[in-house]
């Protein structure tokens, strides 16, 4: 059984930084593109970044662009999630997810698009 475990989440400072791990299992971690999402109370989940199978490729939205950092091992079947300069408004439960690569190397902000989801990890700013 496919399983993804987020770790690395916690309370931070704002300004401060977390780097975040998905641990996936019983998965081929290379054909499969991996992305983050979060979400805050009482609003919707959010693309917060994704990356290519290969590891070459790697999205962002505006938000967090220049502050976060996806990265990948395919030897250890882990993503990584690097957050720096948080702010109050990144406060949110982080969530990993992988999809089938796209031979297109198109990717996708749409969590439903993504295949197998982790149970999230908890990322609270403090300001």
């Amino acid at each position: 059984q496919v399983q993804l475990v987020e770790s690395g989440g916690g309370l931070v400072q704002a300004g401060g930084s977390l780097r975040l791990s998905c641990s996936a299992s019983e998965l081929t971690f290379s054909w499969y593109d991996m992305g983050w999402f979060r979400q805050a109370p009482g609003k919707e989940r959010e693309f917060v970044a994704a990356i290519s199978r290969s590891g070459r490729n790697t999205y962002y939205p505006d938000s967090v662009k220049g502050r976060f950092t996806i990265s990948r091992d395919n030897a250890k079947n882990t993503v990584y999630l690097q957050m720096n300069s948080l702010k109050p408004e990144d406060t949110a439960i982080y969530y990993c997810a992988a999809k089938p690569g796209a031979p297109s190397g198109s990717y996708s902000t749409t969590y439903l698009d993504y295949t197998y989801r982790g149970q999230g990890t908890q990322v609270t700013v403090s300001s």
